[in-house]
């Protein structure tokens, strides 16, 4: 097995950590490992408690490596989209050389150019997302190197996130043990595989309903264009079923999964299972369809919450409809009940590879097949010193891990921004 193809992503989330080892064969994933643990320590998708979070991460990284064998010592990381802004910015250099091609060292000065702008001291910057890049006024080029020119220009969306958020996750990782490969929002690579093609460039929201908080991404012309948080998600409703079935929360929990549904007028009446009552020895029998008018309640007011957040962020009309993902995506009856409240087109998507077939495990799929895009497109993989960048249609995060990297590496690799960023994260602690 060839361990450069090798990747192990980390999904932290609210309500679960997920470890996921992928083997990249040939522009397909195969899973061979997957850690999956309780989260203890986070809330609403931030860090509450750094000594709890990072012992949820061992477990999982401690199953994931159990599984396989393979010591895990990098991962790539994803940061939610909590307290994300997103802010266009504009490269614009000469280009260098006697022949006026543009190289790499051309697109490293044309990405630092696009970050010169300042950035507020409490926040930190997450992705640079390319729009287009241009040549002598010639617009819509997706890769420059190689074309003839004088001026070389990049529009592009800068991803700038809490300072303090991104810190109590880097910690937590470098307490377990960890060192980080890249770092992707969560959002921006899991939905870019999770869209097709058409629905990226139609305009389409992605919708990962997690445990604490329910994360709205809109895609428009293949580009990720806003993101929002809103903070209810599966928890509330395992929360709605306990204090109204009287039931311990770990049995709501289990109710929700085993029995649930979102559509009360799909929903079985004639079952009957029965629900133990906390605090005596009894139990209440229910049906099905009383459990999916609890559920469905508090699924429409969300869904109602997500039209609101749109309407809010300028989103009027979405051509491609609604994609849902996350853990709250497994319920029966959700995208009925999402298309009679939203009134688009809605699918649930759910990773297909063999071991994750859940749609919680999307965003630590989405971020090993993002890495490795990167990772393919320049050939670094096959030991290439070409620069950590996606020129399109994203810029991820460069590697933290080298922690003495200077600011300008050999071989006309770009500015390592994780690195300044790490350097940051030194004094932050100090």
């Amino acid at each position: 097995m060839n361990h450069q193809d090798i990747y192990v992503s980390l999904d932290i989330g609210s309500s679960s950590i997920k470890v996921l080892i992928g083997e990249m064969s040939d522009d397909q994933l195969h899973v061979i490992g997957v850690g999956h643990v309780k989260s203890t320590g986070i809330r609403k998708g931030a860090i509450v408690d750094i000594d709890a979070t990072v012992q949820s991460i061992k477990k999982a990284v401690d199953q994931a490596e159990r599984m396989t064998g393979i010591k895990i010592e990098e991962v790539v990381l994803g940061v939610p989209a909590n307290q994300t802004y997103l802010q266009s910015v504009k490269g614009v250099v000469a280009v260098n050389g006697d022949n006026r091609e543009i190289t790499d060292d051309d697109l490293e000065r044309v990405i630092e150019s696009a970050q010169v702008m300042s950035i507020p001291p409490e926040r930190e910057l997450v992705n640079l997302i390319p729009k287009q890049f241009i040549v002598d006024n010639l617009d819509e080029i997706k890769d420059p190197r190689g074309m003839i020119g004088i001026r070389l220009e990049m529009d592009a969306t800068m991803i700038t996130t809490s300072k303090t958020l991104v810190h109590n996750v880097l910690r937590c990782v470098e307490r377990a043990g960890l060192q980080i490969r890249e770092i992707y929002l969560q959002p921006l690579a899991a939905g870019f595989f999770a869209l097709t093609e058409d629905e990226k460039n139609q305009g389409t929201a992605y919708i990962d309903f997690g445990g604490g908080s329910t994360t709205i991404a809109v895609f428009e012309e293949g580009l990720l264009t806003h993101t929002s948080v809103i903070p209810v998600g599966g928890d509330h409703i395992t929360k709605d079923l306990s204090i109204v079935l009287k039931t311990p929360t770990e049995q709501a929990e289990k109710i929700k999964k085993q029995y649930g549904h979102a559509y009360y007028d799909d929903a079985s009446d004639e079952e009957l299972f029965e629900v133990p009552v906390v605090g005596t020895d009894s139990t209440d029998q229910y049906s099905q369809r009383y459990i999916a008018e609890i559920i469905g309640v508090r699924l429409e007011e969300l869904f109602e919450l997500i039209l609101d957040e749109l309407a809010r962020i300028g989103v009027r009309d979405l051509p491609g409809g609604v994609v849902i993902t996350g853990g709250v995506a497994q319920l029966e009856g959700l995208a009925q009940l999402a298309r009679q409240v939203m009134l688009t087109r809605v699918r649930i998507y759910t990773p297909d590879y063999i071991g994750v077939r859940e749609p919680l495990f999307t965003t630590a799929v989405g971020l090993i097949r993002y890495a490795h895009s990167d990772d393919r497109f320049y050939g670094r993989s096959m030991g290439s010193t070409a620069p950590a960048y996606v020129p399109y249609p994203a810029q991820p995060t460069p590697s933290k891990k080298q922690s003495n990297t200077p600011e300008r590496v050999d071989h006309g690799n770009k500015v390592r921004v994780i690195d300044r960023a790490k350097n940051i994260l030194n004094k932050f602690f100090e």
